[in-house]
């Protein structure tokens, strides 16, 4: 029976939200993606293009005012159990943006965060190392 536990095991989807980015932090991210020396499915692990199919969530962008609305919306919409990235200062501290009356983040205001990527932009590695701790958080709760 453990075999078939083991293999029957789920492997997580990632999903990208831009809550108003400038975009550092999803060029990063399409790093992980895409160049072999950094590539994130080694951890087992792809990207999605529904919110429905996901079960991790890599957030980019301080969260401004125009978007929140649409974010918490999209947000709402990927199942439990999720785990929350905040990738890049932004999303973590609102960045160089915080005092802005545009800004309505940081992001933990509103969605609750599991771990937090900082940088500005975040190299590779280190989005490639909050992947691997919201892989466990994940593991942890299915």
């Amino acid at each position: 029976m453990n075999f078939f536990s083991t293999a029957a095991k789920k492997s997580p989807w990632l999903y990208r939200i831009n809550a108003g980015s400038c975009n550092g932090c999803d060029v990063e991210l399409a790093t992980t993606a895409c160049i072999p020396r950094y590539d994130v499915e080694r951890l087992g692990c792809q990207y999605c293009g529904s919110p429905k199919h996901a079960d991790i969530v890599l957030i980019t962008g301080p969260l401004t005012a125009r978007v929140k609305d649409r974010v918490l919306r999209v947000f709402d919409e990927i199942p439990d159990p999720k785990v929350t990235v905040a990738v890049g200062i932004c999303p973590i501290s609102g960045g160089v943006f915080r005092e802005s009356y545009a800004i309505e983040g940081p992001i933990d205001r509103y969605l609750p965060v599991d771990v937090n990527v900082p940088g500005c932009p975040p190299r590779p590695q280190a989005i490639i190392e909050g992947i691997a701790m919201a892989i466990e958080i994940w593991a942890k709760r299915t």
